[in-house]
């Protein structure tokens, strides 16, 4: 990715941002510039907002044998999420035992800490989601 593509994509990185189309409203996450819908119809339509965080596990699974930069987090569990504004996305979730997971269980979106480049490189963020 270069610089400033990083730059211009920052206010989505650590926000939870979708995108409603003006025509028909359908709702769409990560943000589109076009309407898979309307098509052509939205261009110039999609309206950027920022989803409430707040949804319900919808499916989930525990992950056993994790790739190696995620052997130290296992078991972790990876759900899939039906925010409250009815957008589907998958993330992690945390601050919770595998048997404590339930589905419909409501959750809360956090900004937690993804991943870093090597031992001294740059951490990156981003969401994950905990118990409500």
């Amino acid at each position: 990715m270069t610089i400033a593509r990083f730059w211009r994509d920052n206010a989505t990185r650590y926000n939870l941002v979708a995108t409603r189309c003006g025509n028909c409203g359908k709702v769409t996450f990560p943000p589109r510039h076009v309407c898979p819908v309307c098509h052509r119809r939205s261009i110039g339509k999609m309206q950027r907002f920022h989803l409430s965080g707040e949804g319900e596990v919808y499916s989930f699974s525990v992950v056993h044998e994790a790739p190696s930069a995620f052997e130290m987090q296992k078991p972790y569990i990876v759900a899939m999420i039906r925010m409250s504004e009815g957008v589907m996305l998958t993330a992690q979730l945390i601050d919770c035992e595998p048997s404590e997971v339930t589905i419909g269980m409501k959750v809360r979106a956090k900004l937690r800490k993804i991943g870093e480049e090597g031992p001294g490189g740059v951490i990156h963020y981003g969401y994950k989601f905990a118990p409500a």
